[in-house]
């Protein structure tokens, strides 16, 4: 195991983000009906051999390497699996990569899935940042979107995470759901408030194509989501986590000063990570790839010592800078056009001047010659925004 120096925590976008590692845990004990996620529920028999075939996958990586700046653990529910499954998959990654002092290491968990001795676990495993499924603390919300937790089930994991020793605990929330009032949406921000996370995410509610949500909403048997209440909803969540010391630093994230998330911002900085699990995405230099969807499919690639692979991509410089200024248009403070020159070369940006100069005179860019950033009507209209510059 190799170790750097401590590291140097971002807050936005920098050219060199460090290096990610992020491993799949593809089963949940009910697959939500907004979930698109690769993830399976029933498949309790496989849970053990997944371990062994991760753990093997990690160990027998012979591609580049470079000591984690940050470790991901997500799903699925990664905390259906025992502490000490993670941890073993914790240790390979820092025998196989080492880890960086300082980094985040985050584990993903649903409430219901959590009590003290998890967490005593998760932090004996090496696990120090925490990222809670809590979507809401209304229960007609939490039944509407399929959650098995209650409101104070999760309120209790979260203090419960706090008081264990998490040096960094996240909430996450999604709201404009047709289940959801103002007051539905206050009272679960003032209760995610109330037990001192350090970073909330906030998402709006997509429904996405192939799942049981979308299928309701085309047969007329659940309202679709209307862009102007979640847009309503987005400034009221805004206002009260503003108003409460939260900086949003990316569209749907707020954090207090030193607590953003490392492995998002290495993404929204479009840096280079590795996947392990089924269906996990990696980049290393411009070339991305995907393994096998399918757990036993995984298992079995592993098992028989061949690729977990199923395909791959190689994008050019330009393709690479579009995806760069779409995923860091995402943060508050934008892209530093001198920092994105200096990794994708100034055509990164000329061959997009005549859209941007649009988009700026539309008053959804704004420049002050050191950077390119959303105006507060961009963000918004993000997705439009961005579309525009890949």
């Amino acid at each position: 195991m190799s170790l750097a120096p401590a590291l140097t925590r971002i807050d936005g976008w920098v050219a060199d983000p460090g290096f990610g590692v992020y491993v799949h845990i593809p089963f949940c004990a009910h697959r939500c009906g907004y979930c698109d996620f690769n993830t399976y529920e029933g498949l309790d028999a496989l849970h053990e051999p997944y371990v062994d075939a991760l753990v093997r996958d990690i160990e027998r990586w012979d591609g580049p390497t470079a000591p984690a700046t940050s470790v991901f653990f997500g799903g699925g529910t990664p905390t259906l699996l025992p502490p000490k499954a993670l941890g073993r998959i914790l240790s390979s990654v820092r025998d196989r990569f080492g880890i960086v002092a300082g980094s985040e290491t985050t584990v993903e968990a649903n409430p219901e899935t959590i009590d003290e001795a998890v967490l005593e676990g998760l932090l004996q495993a090496g696990f120090d940042r925490i990222s809670m499924g809590v979507q809401s603390l209304a229960p007609r919300v939490l039944a509407g979107l399929e959650r098995r937790h209650t409101a104070g089930k999760a309120v209790e994991a979260l203090e419960a995470a706090r008081r264990a020793g998490f040096r960094y605990v996240n909430g996450d929330l999604i709201y404009g759901s047709v289940w959801e009032t103002p007051d539905d949406l206050r009272l679960s921000v003032e209760g995610l408030l109330e037990t001192s996370v350090d970073h909330i995410s906030a998402y709006a509610l997509t429904i996405e194509e192939g799942t049981p949500l979308s299928t309701l909403v085309k047969t007329g048997r659940v309202t679709d989501v209307d862009p102007d209440v979640q847009a309503e909803r987005f400034e009221l969540v805004a206002d009260m986590l503003g108003s409460a010391g939260y900086r949003r630093y990316e569209i749907s994230n707020w954090a207090r000063a030193g607590h953003e998330s490392q492995h998002n911002l290495l993404y929204w900085c479009a840096g280079d990570y590795l996947g392990f699990g089924a269906g996990a995405h990696s980049h290393i230099g411009g070339r991305r790839s995907w393994a096998t969807r399918l757990p036993r499919d995984f298992i079995d690639a592993v098992t028989s010592e061949v690729s977990t692979e199923s395909g791959h991509e190689v994008l050019a410089n330009d393709a690479r800078a579009g995806e760069a200024l779409m995923l860091g248009l995402r943060l508050v403070d934008g892209i530093p056009t001198v920092s994105f020159n200096q990794r994708f070369g100034p055509s990164g940006l000329q061959t997009r001047e005549q859209d941007i100069s649009a988009l700026e005179s539309l008053g959804l860019l704004n420049r002050d010659g050191s950077s390119v950033r959303l105006s507060v009507q961009g963000t918004l209209l993000a997705n439009e925004v961005v579309g525009r510059l890949l």
